[in-house]
């Protein structure tokens, strides 16, 4: 295994066959000498061992970071010096982007495609942050009198944050980058499923300078370490992706302690195609929307709602082009979908669209687990469109998170309105009209915290990522997500000439 030195730091190869845990800026293996295997999903091999915490390890990474932000080292760097650090974090994973990629597809199963693109964004969002902090400010505020207001803003301090297995990358970049931003100091618990760039991340934090404790990665056991963070007394606040009903259990254990907490939770996202839409682009984005990373995505547009007078000519190319979406090699550029995470999704995934059939529902494409030549030990499942389906159906009431869409038909625009926000989630949503008032009025209407008109793109670096109702709350990826990692202090301050004396004694 070749090895450099750089800034005391051993830096290794993203590959290798074990991972330790980063605490308090040293490689670390569990207290108990526990570890686990993470496998690639497309082929079932095991692709290396990783340190398994112990509630021990998540206590020595909460003191580390607590030390760290304590101390005051990070959150007292001029500003300037943690923008140069936050941009060589940016720069070591642009020279090691192939490396990065790679270890995203073995540990993920995602399509080349997806994790260059999510690789690439989670470099943006350290170079985005590291702009963003320059104009982060408090505010002088005007007070009638002899008196003056200053608004500062301060870290809130010690971070727990848990990723989840879909997005693993860039989903950490999403929440290390703000808090480690405005001076707070995190300890990451990546998916058990997917740890392996989320380490590899922490380890660039510490090579680009990030000093001890404030950058801590901890793989284990959500019900154990997640919950031992989130109930920690020494976290102030938690940011966490994953399912609604974790998202609930996360809210009351971080209530014993009043705990600032940012969810962003489940999805089942509307898709409204109008009769006036461009088919051939709705088709095409529909596809993106719903087939990207293999269905495996929050706010994948897995609710597909078709104008009646376009109905038919959308469905035949629709189907067409579902039925040429590739499913292979996930290192292949022409490969369309990747793999499944593991077994026990493709399982659910199957008793959703099994489900859907028992209740009288039609499958144009896909509907059963696929066999991919070469990755016969892989999970995986085919591109799968549903129809003659209603709201009362389990399949589309309920998060499916796989590559499965159903489809209804529509007469107007108030009944499409309707049927998009009939769900109790509100995180994505889409809409192909080429009448731009009606694009005004519909974007409006729909009850999501994203709506994407003639676009099937859902997030940039610099645009507010969350949710309505039980899609969660708080807004990631943009300027805003820094106020969620700060308190503001007011301080108000008496120049007058004469001492105040306010009960005239």
């Amino acid at each position: 295994m070749a090895t450099v030195k750089e800034q005391n730091f051993e830096v290794l190869e993203t590959k290798r066959e074990h991972y330790g845990m980063i605490i308090n800026g040293e490689r670390t293996d569990s207290s108990s000498g526990e570890t686990f295997t993470t496998y690639n999903p497309a082929t079932g091999e095991a692709i290396a061992t990783v340190a398994k915490a112990t509630t021990e390890d998540a206590e020595r990474a909460v003191q580390a970071a607590r030390d760290a932000f304590d101390n005051g080292k990070w959150k007292k760097f001029p500003v300037n010096k943690r923008q140069r650090i936050m941009m060589k974090i940016a720069g070591i994973m642009r020279s090691r982007f192939n490396e990065l990629v790679s270890l995203e597809i073995m540990d993920s199963g995602k399509s080349l495609s997806a994790a260059q693109g999510q690789v690439m964004q989670a470099i943006e969002d350290f170079e985005f942050y590291a702009g963003a902090i320059v104009g982060h400010r408090g505010s002088v505020n005007n007070v009638p009198g002899q008196f003056q207001n200053v608004a500062e803003k301060e870290p809130v301090g010690v971070c727990a944050q848990i990723i989840p297995w879909n997005y693993p990358l860039m989903m950490a970049a999403w929440k290390i980058a703000p808090a480690i931003a405005v001076g707070c100091s995190v300890v990451v618990k990546p998916a058990s499923l997917t740890p392996l760039t989320a380490l590899v991340l922490g380890e660039i934090c510490v090579e680009a300078g990030v000093p001890q404790g404030v950058v801590n990665v901890i793989p284990g056991s959500g019900s154990t370490i997640g919950n031992y963070l989130v109930e920690h007394d020494q976290v102030d606040k938690v940011a966490f992706t994953g399912s609604t009903p974790i998202g609930k259990n996360i809210m009351e254990r971080a209530s014993q302690t009043l705990k600032r907490v940012t969810l962003e939770l489940g999805g089942k996202s509307p898709n409204i195609v109008f009769e006036d839409a461009d088919v051939d682009a709705a088709v095409d984005g529909s596809l993106f929307g719903i087939f990207y990373n293999t269905g495996q995505s929050c706010e994948a547009r897995s609710r597909l709602y078709v104008h009646e007078d376009i109905y038919d000519e959308f469905m035949e190319k629709f189907v067409a082009k579902t039925k040429q979406l590739s499913l292979g090699d996930p290192s292949d550029k022409g490969t369309h979908i990747g793999a499944i995470i593991d077994d026990s999704q493709v399982k659910t995934i199957d008793e959703y669209v099994q489900s859907a059939k028992e209740e009288g529902a039609t499958i144009l494409a896909g509907g059963k687990p696929a066999t991919v030549e070469g990755f016969e030990n892989g999970h995986w499942y085919e591109p799968t469109i549903i129809t003659d389906v209603n709201h009362e159906m389990k399949a589309v009431r309920e998060e499916i998170f796989g590559p499965v869409v159903v489809v209804m038909k529509f007469s107007n625009e108030k009944e499409a309105i309707k049927l998009a926000n009939d769900t109790v989630y509100g995180l994505g949503s889409a809409l192909w009209t080429t009448d731009y008032a009606r694009a005004t009025r519909v974007s409006k209407a729909i009850q999501a915290g994203i709506v994407m008109v003639n676009c099937p793109f859902s997030a940039f670096p610099g645009t507010p990522f969350g949710g309505y109702k039980q899609s969660g709350f708080g807004r990631e990826l943009c300027i805003e997500t820094l106020d969620l990692y700060t308190e503001t202090k007011s301080i108000i301050s008496y120049f007058g000439s004469r001492p105040l004396n306010p009960f005239g004694l």
